[in-house]
């Protein structure tokens, strides 16, 4: 069983930055690879980036250049630095655990309770 707790959203103009962290319990943090998704208000939950065990990343086109995923397996911690921000980035995010390293909703087996985004124009 893995707990998460996201951390570190807000209100931002256009442009900004923000870093989001998601904190695990458990002590299996470093098997699993850990994925940030955000959902907009009335569109379906969408895949921003993972990070395997390993430490190999993969982006969604929308964010890719912008943000950056990272994790610190001593802390059992992922991050997510946001910059360059865009309204359109405007979201709840979640972050999510899985064996599976997939960029799948359905695949991530443990989940957050989310961090709201808001960049503004």
């Amino acid at each position: 069983q893995v707990q998460l707790v996201e951390s570190g959203g807000g209100l931002v103009q256009a442009g900004g930055s923000l870093r989001l962290s998601c904190v695990a319990s458990g002590r299996t943090f470093s098997r699993y690879a850990m994925g940030w998704f955000r959902q907009a208000p009335g569109k379906e939950r969408e895949f921003v980036a993972r990070i395997r065990s390993g430490g190999s990343v993969y982006y969604a086109d929308s964010v890719k250049g912008r943000f950056t995923i990272s994790r610190d397996n001593a802390k059992g911690t992922v991050y997510l630095q946001m910059n360059s921000l865009k309204p359109e980035d405007t979201a709840v995010y979640y972050c999510a655990a899985t064996y599976t390293a997939t960029t799948s909703v359905a695949s991530y087996d443990y989940w957050g309770q989310g961090t709201q985004v808001t960049v503004s124009s």
